[in-house]
């Protein structure tokens, strides 16, 4: 299905990573359909890995691709580690939930950042699906046993060089959270639903003021973000970069 973008509405300046919610608003996608709530449901969401995986099958989604495969396209040339990260879909009374967590502020790479448990790959993992559940286990203590694997989406290359393998998943609403405290701060659910809705989707960037040489215009950096506001509690989240653009990829692929 192809997803038109509407047109730019403002122009970024310089802007350290650390201050990623300060960018400008490029885009806004409200115009983009919302996933409808019946393809939200834990047996459609079976269902549809089924299909992908079987591609060629009536009614696949072999023909989708995702709308992000890196941070940035020069990061796709260079050598990367593996790694997985966990995208576990809990099903709650009001709907399926989105399990994220913001990372420990004192890490020196994407410290305080919203993020899917997970990580590097081990020698002795079998596969990105063993990474994405061992690192779960580790980061929050999520048992493997109370998750269900649907799928594997499309690697994703980050800035810092990692190829990483979103790995789809439902978990048992009766799963309790061990947080390791030097990685995770927190742990928290948002609705599939709102993140399902591009109306709730942005499209900023800034220009990097160190990626260019002396003279050269800086380097612009453009992601997803995807702010959301936990009415029960008011807090805020906001979700950008590496994990917004997985989650998007999640949206074309359901909205397919």
């Amino acid at each position: 299905m192809s997803l038109p973008t509407s047109p730019s509405t403002s122009a970024p300046g310089p802007l350290p990573t650390t201050q990623a919610e300060l960018a400008p608003v490029l885009e806004r996608h409200g115009h983009l359909p919302a996933v409808p709530a019946q393809r939200l449901r834990p047996e459609v969401l079976r269902e549809t890995f089924a299909r992908w995986r079987g591609a060629g099958a009536p009614g696949s989604a072999s023909d989708w691709l995702p709308e992000r495969a890196g941070d940035l396209a020069v990061h796709e040339r260079l050598a990367t580690r593996q790694a997985s990260v966990l995208v576990p879909l809990v099903a709650r009374e009001q709907g399926l939930q989105l399990l994220l967590t913001r990372r420990d502020a004192r890490l020196s790479v994407h410290a305080g950042q919203i993020s899917f448990p997970g990580g590097g790959r081990d020698p002795e993992d079998r596969d990105a699906v063993h990474t994405a559940l061992r690192e779960a286990e580790e980061e929050i203590g999520l048992a493997p046993a109370l998750v269900e694997t649907l799928g594997c989406m499309p690697l994703y290359t980050t800035i810092t060089g990692f190829a990483v393998t979103p790995v789809v998943a439902l978990v048992d609403p009766r799963a309790s959270w061990r947080l390791q405290q030097s990685e995770v701060a927190e742990v928290f659910e948002v609705p599939l639903a709102f993140l399902m809705d591009p109306g709730h989707h942005e499209l900023r960037g800034w220009d990097s003021p160190g990626g260019a040489a002396p003279g050269a215009a800086p380097q612009r950096r453009v992601f997803y973000a995807m702010p959301w506001r936990d009415d029960r509690n008011g807090r805020e989240y906001f979700i950008w970069g590496a994990t917004a653009a997985m989650i998007r990829n999640l949206y074309r692929l359901l909205i397919a």
